[in-house]
């Protein structure tokens, strides 16, 4: 599957953004979906994911403040990010695989191409 990151951008913090990941052809159903992010400097961290079965998973640094969700009669995953703060600022990248929803950014097969997320104090 191919996917399509969108949605970054520059915000206060505070602020709300909601990053979308458009994936390519009509297996998406089948594939689990997540959302890790790289800040310069460091390993890419698992942000958040959502199985083919709907189970949800997040890193404790966003729990509460980011959800994720699919839609999947538009093969979009999405990652509506409230309550932002300096610390998630990183490029942010969705990934996809058939195994399940692992933290390891090693454990997917498709990656997007990334988008930034900067948020300033």
């Amino acid at each position: 599957v191919q996917l399509q990151a969108s949605g970054g951008g520059s915000v206060q913090a505070g602020g709300s953004l909601r990053l979308s990941c458009k994936a390519s052809g009509r297996t998406f159903r089948w594939y689990d979906m997540a959302w890790f992010r790289q800040a310069p400097g460091n390993e890419r961290e698992f942000v958040a994911g959502i199985s083919r079965d709907t189970d949800i998973y997040y890193a404790d640094s966003v729990k509460g403040r980011f959800t994720i969700s699919r839609n999947i009669a538009k093969t979009i995953a999405y990652l509506q990010m409230d309550g932002l703060t300096p610390g998630d600022t990183a490029v942010y990248y969705c990934a996809a695989d058939r195994s399940g929803v692992y933290d390891s950014a090693q454990s997917y097969e498709s990656w997007g191409q990334g988008t930034q997320v900067t948020v300033s104090s």
